[in-house]
């Protein structure tokens, strides 16, 4: 989804008759985008940060 909205985006923003509301939509589904992608980033980081701490259970440095 995000590499579609980019790619809309860029079309949307290289027309200088777009409206507010197609900015204001297009800026809504980006946003929603980005907070899906750092869900996704922060979970497997986590898990990463699990992986990393080993056997004794420590958490690794940071």
């Amino acid at each position: 989804m995000a590499g579609d909205l980019l790619g809309h985006a860029g079309v949307l923003l290289a027309d200088r008759r777009v409206t507010g509301s197609e900015l204001h939509y297009l800026a809504c589904r980006l946003s929603e985008s980005l907070r899906d992608m750092m869900r996704v980033a922060e979970s497997r980081g986590a898990r990463l940060e699990a992986v990393v701490a080993g056997a004794d259970g420590r958490r690794a440095r940071e």
